[in-house]
């Protein structure tokens, strides 16, 4: 008999995909005008965050093996009620916010390469819609595809983005930009954790290691192993991406391509070829993050709706698969093309960031029977609710517009609980 079980490396390559998707395209110049020169510093302070929540999750993984992953814990923390109810739906909705920032860094990537050939007249917002139609059609026609499109698409992506942080370093000794790095540059510490928290969702993908902890070969070795790895890697590969931006380009020049800055800072070592390379490479990384978002999103919805968490109708399927993918697909569709980056950011940071500090403090509620230390759970708890305290601050004198959404989105999702719970009692 075949087995079908997956090992630490394929483990290690869900959370690194789930990781490098679209965000580090779509989010790293937002980071760098918020922290400025401080910019890889943000990025360890989302990463420690996001270390200690990776550890709650390799326990609770481990001990509750399930594909539905997070709405699975949350259930487990809190019973099936408004309140895990409230959750998962923000769960899935984050999702959906996940998905319009692909979307949109795939739609301010693309017209670079079409200008290329002098073709600038097609505006973002029809690749934003093209990529999202597009991606859906693929998940209707085989789920096989979007597994190996992803697979094909992780190797490519973090080939290109190695290459550009070796050559990036090797040129940043000659480069008069390098000195924006040094202290004097940084923003102040509450402008560094806020530009760390709003790029969270660069981060966010290490949980689909838990949607795939049942195939988990050797799951109390290699579990714990993926996820550490995974962010670890992941870590290490953002703060370098980020210091070699910073060193290679003046803040004017990121400011200005604030939307494709990678492909930017490509150019000083590289010129044209290097800004063509990345931009083919978020594009690529953008497509696959979708793909993959989509799969999840709708089989997210279906969890809940079995949970009786949403109406049974999410639960339904159309044309061979849960219902959820063609409404996640539709609301992506008016968000990506309604909210600027900033506000979808902010948005989907604050969400997955709620959602963190939930895990775990199902962790710290369950740490006896998962194993893990209450005071480890605790800090991971503290942090996450900190750094949401922190941006939501930050960002309500910054861009009150994005806080106000988020929190209606949260509201929304909760009272909506409520309602259909009792409806039904």
């Amino acid at each position: 008999m075949a087995d079908n079980k997956i090992g630490l490396s394929e483990s290690i390559a869900i959370g690194v995909g789930g990781m490098v998707g679209g965000g580090i395209f779509a989010v790293l110049g937002l980071a760098v005008s918020l922290a400025q020169g401080g910019t890889p510093i943000a990025f360890m302070i989302a990463g420690f965050i996001t270390f200690l929540t990776a550890y709650s999750y390799s326990k609770l993984s481990t001990a509750f093996p399930d594909k539905g992953g997070t709405v699975r814990f949350i259930n487990e923390g809190f019973g099936i009620t408004t309140l895990s109810g409230g959750l998962n739906n923000l769960l899935w909705i984050s999702y959906i916010i996940m998905l319009s920032l692909y979307a949109s860094a795939f739609g301010s990537y693309a017209p670079n390469l079409l200008s290329i050939t002098g073709n600038t007249s097609i505006d973002g917002h029809i690749y934003m819609s093209f990529i999202i139609i597009f991606s859906t059609l693929i998940n209707y026609y085989s789920i096989k595809v979007v597994g190996e499109i992803e697979a094909i698409a992780v190797l490519i992506k973090l080939i290109i983005l190695l290459g550009f942080i070796a050559i990036g370093f090797y040129g940043l000794s000659d480069n008069p930009h390098a000195t924006q790095l040094t202290i004097e540059n940084w923003n102040s510490p509450l402008q560094l954790i806020a530009g760390g928290m709003v790029i969270f969702v660069a981060y966010e993908g290490f949980e689909l290691i838990a949607n795939s902890s049942p195939e988990i070969r050797n799951p109390k070795k290699n579990i714990p192993r993926a996820y550490m790895i995974s962010v670890s890697f992941v870590i290490l590969l953002y703060v370098a991406i980020s210091v070699v931006t910073v060193g290679s380009l003046d803040f004017s020049s990121i400011a200005q391509a604030e939307d494709y800055v990678l492909a930017e800072a490509a150019k000083p070592q590289l010129g044209q070829l290097g800004f063509t390379i990345i931009t083919i490479a978020a594009l690529i990384s953008t497509f696959s993050a979708i793909n993959a978002t989509l799969l999840g999103g709708s089989r997210v919805s279906y969890e809940v709706a079995e949970d009786r968490e949403l109406p049974h109708f999410f639960a339904m399927e159309f044309h061979g698969k849960p219902i959820g993918l063609m409404i996640i697909t539709i609301f992506t569709l008016v968000l990506a093309n309604t909210l600027d980056l900033e506000t979808i950011s902010t948005s989907g940071s604050i969400g997955f960031l709620l959602i963190f500090a939930s895990v775990n403090r199902v962790a710290m509620i369950k740490s006896k029977e998962i194993g893990i230390s209450k005071i480890v759970a605790g800090m991971a708890f503290t942090a996450c609710t900190i750094a949401l305290g922190v941006l939501i601050v930050q960002q309500l004198q910054e861009s009150y517009i994005g806080v106000l959404i988020s929190l209606g989105i949260i509201l929304s999702c909760f009272i909506g609980e409520y309602l259909y719970k009792k409806s039904k009692s």
